[in-house]
């Protein structure tokens, strides 16, 4: 069962790790990284040998930039050191890294990252039971847990290019939400 999820990325990468962050929030799922900066008493790398080991699943978001970060691939090396199950998450044209080279990674181009978000998740849901969804109303601004979507409707929602519904249970107002990273769409 997956609950954790550590996201290894380098510093000028951070907005695509946030991304990635409230994704993995809005279906339950707890994310850390080195460059969160929770438990200041420890060092960089206390946080970051703490966070892979308590996780249940790896993931490094490789782009242009970030794949020769040495802190990166220092986290990739301690990961796959620990047998982490690891999913990439690779912009397009980057090789990965040598210990990682044999997983088949997500590619994503940075102007359809969300896509690349959605087979994440959709991976993750085939590993895993995601049964709850956190949305944080757009209009109210208050925070609700609803049933996950069955991942055939997410699926019929991406073919025909529409949102999914839910409706604010504190509001009542409709929510169109993403159904690649089920984020609410105004």
């Amino acid at each position: 069962m997956i609950s954790k999820v550590y996201i290894a990325h380098s510093e000028q990468d951070e907005p695509l790790a946030q991304e990635l962050a409230r994704a993995l929030w809005a279906v339950e799922l707890e994310s850390f990284s080195s460059l969160y900066r929770k438990a200041r008493i420890l060092s960089p790398g206390e946080r970051i040998r703490f966070g892979i080991r308590q996780s249940d699943c790896f993931i490094p978001i490789l782009t242009k930039e970030g794949a020769g970060s040495q802190e990166v691939n220092q986290e990739i090396g301690f990961a796959v050191g620990v047998d982490q199950l690891i999913i990439p998450l690779v912009e397009a044209g980057v090789e990965l890294p040598v210990l990682i080279h044999h997983l088949q990674p997500i590619v994503f181009s940075p102007e359809a990252y969300e896509d690349a978000l959605g087979k994440l998740i959709q991976n993750l849901r085939e590993l895993t039971r995601l049964d709850w969804l956190k949305i944080k109303c757009p209009y109210c601004g208050e925070e609700m847990t609803q049933y996950i979507s069955p991942q055939e409707e997410v699926e019929r929602a991406l073919l025909a290019g529409t949102h999914l519904e839910t409706k604010c249970s504190y509001c009542q107002k409709n929510i169109h939400l993403d159904p690649r990273t089920f984020r609410p769409v105004l």
